[in-house]
C-alpha cells in the first residue's frame, strides 16, 4: 500500500565499496589465523587426553573410566591448572566467572598462562568448552597485531574481526558469528546499512569457518530421524520442553553466585581448582564418563541411540552435567559454557522422548538445546541456530522460534551466569 513520502522513514546511507575492499585481507588473515589457533589448541588437548585417559591408565592396569581414575584425573587437572593461574605470569587471565563470549583486551603477557591453562582443561575433563578463553585470546592477539602491522584501520575493528572470526571457526560455520554480530551492533549507535557494518566480520567468520571445515571437519548434525510436517502435538511439545529446560539452566544460574564464593572464601588457586576437581571427579562417578569434558563427541554418543538408555539415565546425565558445568564454572577453570550446554539440552530432550515416546525424538532434542542455551548464554540467535544445526531438519525451525518466545519471558531480566568483579550477578 502506498504511504505519504513525509511519513517514509530515510533509508541507512551505504558504504561506498572503495572503503570496505581495504578490510577484506586483514579479515581474511585472521580468519585463519583464528581458525588455526583454536584447531592448534583443540588438537593439543585432544592428544594430551589420550595419553591422559587411554595410555596413561592401560599402562597402570586401570580401568580408563574407574571411579578412581576419574577421581584422580580430575583432581589432578585442578592441581595442573592452579599451578598455572597461581606461577604463570599474568595468572591465566581474569575470574572467568566474570567473562563472557565478548573478549576483554588482555596484555600479550597473559595469553601463554591462558592457552595452557585451557588445554591442561579440555585434556582433563572438567565440562566447559574452549570457546570464551580462545576469543580472548584471538582478541588480544588481533589487537596487538593489527595496531603494529595495520595501524591505519580502526582499533575496534580488530576485536570485532577476531571474534567473527573464532565463532566462525569454533561452529564451522560463519552464520552464528552473524547472527551474534547482528546482535550485537542492536544495542549499538551504527552508521550506514547493516550489511556494511558485518562485511569484513562476516569475512573473517567465512574465512574461519572455511579454514576449520577443510582442516577439522567438523559437525554438528546429530543423525537423529529426520523431523517432518509438524502437528498440533508437536506444538504442544515444543512450548512446554522449551521452557522446562530454560527453568532447568535457571537453576544453575541462581546457583552460580553461591558456588562461586564458596570456592572464593578458599582464597588460593591451589586450593580452589583442585577442590572442584575433586568435586568433579565425584559427579563423574555418579553420572559415568559421557558427562565429562566438553560434551561435544559425548553427545553424538547418546544420539546415536536413543533408545540406548532409560529416562533415569538420561535425567541423572542431565542433572550431574548440570552441575559439572556449575561447579567448573565457579571453580576457575577457564572455559566456555556453550557446549556443555548442549549435552545438557540433548540429555534433557531424551529423556523427555523416554518419558513420552510419542514427542519426536529431533523436536525434543532440539528444544532441550534451545531452552538451555537461552538460560545459560543469553543469545536468542545462536541458541535459535545451534538447535537448529543439531537436528538438521528445516521443518522444526517454525516450532523452534515459537518455543523460543516462553522460555525467552523466562529467562529474560533475570541474573545471568556471569558476575561482576564484587560477585554479584550481570543482569
Amino acid at each position: 500500500m502506498a504511504q505519504d513520502s513525509a511519513h517514509e522513514a530515510p533509508a541507512a546511507p551505504t558504504t561506498p565499496a572503495r572503503t570496505l575492499l581495504p578490510m577484506i585481507v586483514p579479515a581474511l588473515v585472521m580468519g585463519v589465523g583464528a581458525s588455526l589457533l583454536f584447531i592448534g589448541v583443540s588438537e593439543a588437548a585432544e592428544q594430551l587426553q589420550h595419553v591422559l585417559w587411554k595410555n596413561l591408565p592401560d599402562a597402570l592396569g586401570i580401568g580408563r573410566y574407574s571411579v578412581l581414575w576419574m577421581l584422580v584425573m580430575l583432581t589432578a587437572t585442578g592441581i595442573a591448572v592452579g599451578l598455572v593461574v597461581w606461577k604463570v605470569p599474568g595468572h591465566a587471565g581474569p575470574d572467568p566467572a566474570t567473562t563472557g563470549l565478548e573478549a576483554v583486551a588482555l596484555p600479550p603477557g597473559v595469553l601463554p598462562g591462558l592457552v595452557l591453562a585451557t588445554a591442561l582443561m579440555l585434556a582433563g575433563g572438567p565440562s566447559l568448552g574452549p570457546e570464551n578463553p580462545i576469543i580472548a585470546v584471538n582478541v588480544a592477539l588481533a589487537l596487538w597485531l593489527g595496531r603494529r602491522l595495520v595501524p591505519r584501520l580502526p582499533g575496534g575493528l580488530w576485536g570485532a574481526l577476531a571474534e567473527s572470526a573464532t565463532i566462525g571457526a569454533l561452529f564451522g560455520t560463519p552464520v552464528a558469528a552473524a547472527l551474534l554480530i547482528s546482535e550485537a551492533l542492536a544495542t549499538k549507535q551504527t552508521r550506514g546499512a547493516l550489511w556494511d557494518n558485518v562485511f569484513a566480520p562476516l569475512a573473517a567468520a567465512g574465512a574461519g569457518a572455511m579454514t576449520t571445515t577443510l582442516v577439522a571437519h567438523p559437525t554438528f548434525d546429530l543423525h537423529l530421524p529426520t523431523f517432518g510436517r509438524p502437528g498440533w502435538g508437536d506444538l504442544l511439545a515444543a512450548l512446554v520442553l522449551a521452557p522446562l529446560a530454560a527453568a532447568l539452566g535457571m537453576v544453575a544460574v541462581y546457583l552460580f553466585p553461591y558456588a562461586h564464593g564458596a570456592f572464593s572464601r578458599l582464597k588460593h588457586p591451589m586450593l580452589a581448582l583442585p577442590a572442584g576437581g575433586l568435586v568433579l571427579g565425584l559427579l563423574a562417578a555418579l553420572g559415568g564418563h559421557l558427562t565429562l569434558f566438553k560434551g561435544l563427541d559425548e553427545v553424538g554418543e547418546l544420539a546415536a541411540d536413543p533408545e540406548g538408555w532409560s529416562a533415569g539415565q538420561f535425567a541423572t546425565m542431565t542433572v550431574v552435567k548440570l552441575a559439572a558445568l556449575l561447579i567448573a564454572a565457579s571453580c576457575g577453570f577457564r572455559g566456555g559454557r556453550i557446549f556443555p550446554s548442549v549435552f545438557i539440552g540433548v540429555a534433557f530432550g531424551l529423556f523427555a522422548h523416554a518419558v513420552v515416546p510419542a514427542v519426536h525424538p529431533a523436536l525434543a532434542v532440539a528444544t532441550g538445546v534451545l531452552g538451555m542455551l537461552l538460560a545459560i548464554t543469553r543469545q536468542g540467535w545462536v541458541s535459535l541456530f545451534t538447535a537448529a544445526i543439531l537436528v538438521a531438519s528445516p521443518a522444526i525451525l517454525a516450532l523452534l522460534c515459537i518455543a523460543s518466545l516462553p522460555a525467552w519471558l523466562l529467562v529474560t531480566g533475570r541474573p545471568q551466569m556471569q558476575l561482576r568483579a564484587d560477585g554479584t550477578p550481570v543482569r
